[in-house]
């Protein structure tokens, strides 16, 4: 263990030398400035990095100094969670004192996630005009420290920030990850522990989806069978599981104190097996099929001429919507094979509205645009590189008449597709996407036609026909989840695979602290262990 620190340590100093023409031409830095994580080294990469000036020490007189408000106090609570175990110091929380961690809430040019990280000798200050931009604050202070501030025993320190400012603001304000615990059920506790990972690389968005063909994941008290028949398997036969209105609120409630909205997903008409199973009159025969554990798509379809689907819809939308505080609520639309285009598109022109009836805003895979989206709905693309042209051609019509895009090409970000043929969990159906082909992309200028103020951002779907565990999440989203946070994050002026390699290979201590059990990418020059 000795060891371990000693080589972060080592990396840390040899990356600092590599990069010390930013400290000064011809100037070496002081000598405690050599233990401290460069500013510019974290992920994602901040907006603006003025290094200079002497690091802030952490010790056992460290205060977090708080504004004297609710929002400022959880922050710094938080923030005083991370630090204390592997410090051993008190850290009270205050509103009073001088010098220390202060977080600080003011007006400035922050927008609703920004903040200016302000560090020397005297202490660290991030202020920000929202909680949320504080919180985003702390996760990069967490990336300035050592890699063991994450571990859960009091571990040698020293704890050092290095000297300067950071002014930090995001490219765009959809930055998701979506886990699907339709296919394989997973917990409230693994879904909370994916939802903490996804905070420390400041990702905003957790998009939830809950029914498919495997299995129907969240209870609804009008229609129970959902969950009790429709929720009791999953892929390969196992037991499966659904949460309770409670479960879900308590998921929800988590997200938010982590600065994540949900966005919960019905994926219909297709993906609709188990609730088809569940209900036969959903069905156009009337005959309810087998639960299904197996792995094919397009084959199951809601009766769209039927009056009782729409019943189902708006009595599963309203009562998921009032459970939800977030804005969207994803009505997918994917791979309806099983319904026709005519179908597809008067299934469309009546949900959307019933969505909006309810408070929230659509959101849809690109099969949407098929039809019509709703004013002001988002269509999620996931296409290929090599999808045709016709059906991009389709979504960036789609974008110039006001639908918004989040970006989740399958061949690049898509957390399920496997490594490389060696890799034992995932797919390959999108081809093999390694670290560099999942981070080396630009969002803005992905989509041919689509005007880049239509793109609200990316998201870094993980479908789970492999993944039954919290282990086999984060091998998969390890580490291409952090490209997805930057290339969601950072301005892209700071894009660049030569300095993002390096900067991704710091995280693996930091993963290896927080019991992370990440892919060790060949291409990534990983610090020995």
């Amino acid at each position: 263990m000795r060891q371990h620190h000693r080589s972060t340590r080592l990396l840390g100093s040899l990356l600092l030398v590599a990069a010390a023409g930013v400290l000064g031409v011809g100037a070496a830095p002081p000598a405690a400035a050599r233990h401290a994580t460069p500013l510019d080294r974290i992920v994602p990469a901040p907006a603006s990095v003025t290094p200079g000036g002497s690091p802030y020490r952490l010790t056992r007189d460290t205060h977090i100094r708080v504004d004297d408000s609710r929002e400022a106090r959880r922050v710094g609570a938080y923030l005083a969670d991370v630090l204390r175990p592997s410090t051993g110091y008190r850290l009270p929380v205050t509103t009073h004192g001088r010098g220390g961690i202060r977080l600080r809430l003011a007006k400035g040019p922050f927008g609703a996630e920004g903040y200016r990280l302000d560090s020397d000798g005297r202490g660290v200050t991030i202020t920000a005009a929202a909680p949320a931009g504080l919180f985003h604050g702390v996760q990069t202070l967490r990336q300035l420290l050592p890699a063991a501030v994450e571990k859960d025993t009091v571990q040698p320190g020293p704890w050092l920030v290095a000297g300067g400012t950071i002014r930090d603001t995001p490219r765009y304000g959809w930055r998701g990850a979506m886990l699907d615990v339709s296919r394989h059920f997973l917990t409230v506790d693994q879904v909370k522990r994916y939802i903490d990972q996804l905070a420390l690389y400041k990702l905003n968005k957790l998009h939830l989806h809950l029914s498919d063909d495997q299995g129907w994941r969240i209870a609804v008290d009008a229609w129970p069978r959902l969950a009790t028949h429709g929720g009791s398997t999953q892929v390969g036969g196992g037991p499966g599981g659904h949460y309770t209105k409670a479960d879900y609120q308590e998921i929800v409630r988590h997200a938010a104190s982590r600065h994540l909205e949900v966005v919960p997903e019905l994926d219909m008409p297709g993906h609709t097996n188990a609730a088809l199973s569940s209900y036969a009159a959903l069905n156009c025969d009337g005959v309810a099929p087998p639960l299904y554990t197996g792995t094919e798509v397009g084959f199951s379809s809601l009766c769209v001429n039927k009056e009782i689907t729409y019943d189902f819809v708006d009595d599963v939308v309203r009562e998921l919507a009032a459970l939800t505080p977030g804005r969207y609520l994803h009505i997918g639309g994917d791979e309806a094979h099983s319904t026709s285009h005519e179908d597809y598109v008067t299934f469309m022109d009546r949900v959307q509205p019933i969505v909006a009836e309810y408070g929230k805003t659509v959101v849809g895979w690109h099969q949407l645009t098929g039809a019509t989206p709703a004013k002001g709905a988002l269509a999620q693309y996931w296409g290929l590189d090599s999808t045709g042209a016709a059906e991009k051609a389709q979504v960036a019509e789609a974008a110039q008449n006001g639908t918004g895009l989040i970006l989740s090409p399958a061949d690049r970000i898509y957390l399920d597709m496997k490594y490389d043929a060696n890799t034992p969990l995932g797919l390959s159906w999108a081809g093999y996407v390694d670290v560099r082909r999942s981070y080396d992309w630009d969002p803005g200028a992905y989509l041919p036609g689509a005007p880049p103020e239509a793109v609200r951002g990316v998201e870094a779907p993980l479908w789970t026909e492999t993944i039954e565990n919290s282990a086999h999440v984060e091998y998969m989203a390890f580490p291409r989840l952090a490209g997805a946070a930057e290339l969601g994050w950072s301005p892209a002026a700071t894009h660049g695979w030569d300095g993002y390699r390096v900067r991704l290979a710091a995280q693996g201590p930091r993963w290896d602290a927080l019991g992370i059990g990440y892919h060790r990418a060949p291409e990534v020059p990983w610090p020995a262990r």
